[in-house]
């Protein structure tokens, strides 16, 4: 949460927020150490597993000057762990708000009397195998009593019309893919416009429109490109943008039913191809469990040649609910231009293929997507122009997810190069850790945290791996690393570590990155590797015949 303060809409009361933190420990952090004085940042950081603070909801009565206690855990001393998107009912009579248990497997959209502090219930949603969506879809309609609600009830988000009582009028979609997105709701008309994935592919958007009765749901663009839109204020014409991984985006004037009336430009690719640029791939690969169909991308070289044999280069994020965005069209990462060909992979846990495909999960973090972005990795290895050898890199989750690949995988990946990465769930906060990991305890999954720390596998590791941390970074502690390199000299492994003084949660220096790689991936397996000098200063190689920049 970002603001702990809500005006009604009269302006005569303000519901807000108080928190009691003498539970939660204190972490220390030290700033400013390049100056001559340091100082000493104090936070109350509540980690995996230990105590939250202790959230109240009040309402200031202005005329009154009276204040009521919101009671937010009515009927059940569990739910209300977590009291958060607080805002009032549009007639101020009612203050709405979200609240959840601290496993997050329950939500609940409660109505709090603002003058008693008495609440209700209207909707719950629960996910009890892993997680409920903390932020579902709320979007009231004119007369200010129904709202249409986004659920994954049925496996999937799909919304569904609903009153302010807590009735449900009626599913508006059942679909079993994701949709994405309210465009906009024409209650004249009765129908609703949204984005959702009911294309050929998991990650080709579509706009369909639907009776909000739940009648007529229709596809209204080309399933084999992924589209945004615009629509028109009378709902008669959109805008639509249409493109895919490898096809450049073109505009297209639509009316309501999808038909194209005019094309309004298409990309112009004159200089693309002057550069003679390749697109990026689509590629897929079968997940860990051996069943599953995952997607990726790879992107070459313009001069590459399919008689040669390349290394690759991984980026990675890889936490659970990221990735999976609609697609768009790609062009290559620069650094292919120094003879790489660069690589992603959008494993189990993301988002975009429904609920199912995201709990895989759950409870099992540095297993799961670590497996599938070493199947995703096994899987361009069988390409001819592959050479094996194949680098990682990543930011934050993608740091751990980076890092967790060279050390579970080491048969796999050739050199990481981690930052700002986790090496621990124990060292981060329990509202992110606990809500994909569940409680550290051993009634619950510590099994999972210890199969997922990174410092039970520091003895695994063989390849070539960067680390950095910086040292103010009071999201990521800089302890993960500080843990993870104790673990690695106590196995007497080897290492490169880069250190932000200073500075937040970010990532190393990229022309040090990419030196590392070129160093490890391409001059370390090359015949003449001590003619081959990288120059950080000009960015050039002396040998330009060998790595040619264009």
């Amino acid at each position: 949460m970002r603001e702990a303060m809500w005006w009604s809409p009269d302006a005569k009361k303000l519901a807000f927020y108080k928190f009691d933190e003498t539970p939660v420990k204190d972490f220390y952090l030290q700033y400013d150490q390049t100056k001559v004085q340091d100082t000493l940042d104090t936070e109350a950081y509540p980690k995996a597993g230990a105590p939250n603070p202790i959230v109240t909801l009040y309402v200031y009565d202005l005329q009154s000057k009276q204040i009521t206690t919101v009671d937010t855990k009515f009927s059940s001393p569990v739910l209300g762990e977590y009291v958060f998107d607080v805002r009032w009912s549009p007639d101020g009579k009612e203050l709405f708000y979200n609240r959840c248990d601290r496993k997050q497997k329950t939500l609940q959209l409660c109505a709090g009397d603002p003058t008693s502090g008495k609440g209700r219930v209207i909707v719950e949603e629960a996910q009890p195998q892993s997680w409920a969506e903390n932020h579902p879809t709320m979007q009231l309609l004119e007369d200010k009593n129904r709202f249409i609600w986004g659920s994954e009830r049925n496996g999937y988000k799909n919304y569904y019309l609903y009153d302010l009582s807590g009735k449900l009028i009626n599913p508006i979609t059942q679909n079993s893919f994701d949709a994405q997105g309210i465009v906009t709701v024409d209650e004249k008309a009765g129908v609703l416009f949204y984005l959702c994935r009911s294309g050929n592919g998991p990650y080709l958007q579509q706009l369909n429109r639907v009776g909000l009765d739940g009648t007529g749901d229709k596809r209204l663009t080309d399933p084999s490109q992924s589209h945004t839109v615009s629509l028109s204020p009378d709902g008669k014409h959109f805008v639509d943008v249409a493109q895919t991984i490898d096809t450049p985006p073109s505009s297209s004037l639509c009316d309501g039913d999808g038909k194209k009336v005019a094309e309004i430009v298409k990309s112009d690719l004159t200089q693309f191809d002057k550069l003679k640029l390749r697109k990026t791939q689509r590629i897929t690969f079968t997940a860990a469990d051996g069943k599953t169909t995952c997607y990726g991308t790879l992107q070459f070289p313009s001069d590459f040649n399919p008689n040669k044999k390349y290394p690759v280069i991984v980026s990675v994020y890889g936490g659970p609910e990221s990735s999976g965005g609609a697609e768009s069209f790609q062009t290559p990462n620069p650094i292919t231009e120094r003879g790489f060909l660069v690589a992603s992979f959008d494993g189990r846990g993301t988002g975009g293929r429904g609920k199912a495909f995201r709990d895989e999960l759950y409870g099992r973090m540095g297993i799961v997507e670590i497996d599938d972005q070493a199947a995703g990795a096994k899987s361009l290895n069988s390409l001819p122009y592959v050479n094996g050898r194949i680098g990682i890199y990543g930011t934050s989750y993608g740091g751990y997810a980076s890092l967790m690949c060279l050390l579970r995988h080491p048969e796999v990946f050739s050199v990481s190069c981690s930052s700002s990465s986790v090496t621990d769930w124990l060292n981060y906060d329990s509202i992110y850790t606990e809500r994909y990991n569940g409680l550290p305890d051993a009634t619950e999954n510590l099994v999972g945290y210890d199969a997922g720390r990174a410092t039970t596998y520091a003895k695994n590791l063989k390849g070539k791996l960067m680390l950095y941390y910086g040292t103010a970074d009071n999201n990521v502690h800089p302890s993960n690393t500080i843990q993870l390199v104790q673990a690695l000299e106590a196995a007497g492994k080897h290492y490169d570590l880069q250190i932000g003084p200073d500075r937040g949660h970010t990532q190393m220096n990229a022309t040090r990155m990419w030196e590392y790689f070129i160093t490890y991936l391409i001059l370390d397996t090359h015949p003449d590797r001590l003619k081959l000098v990288w120059n950080r200063r000009t960015r050039e190689k002396t040998d330009s015949k060998a790595f040619p920049r264009n």
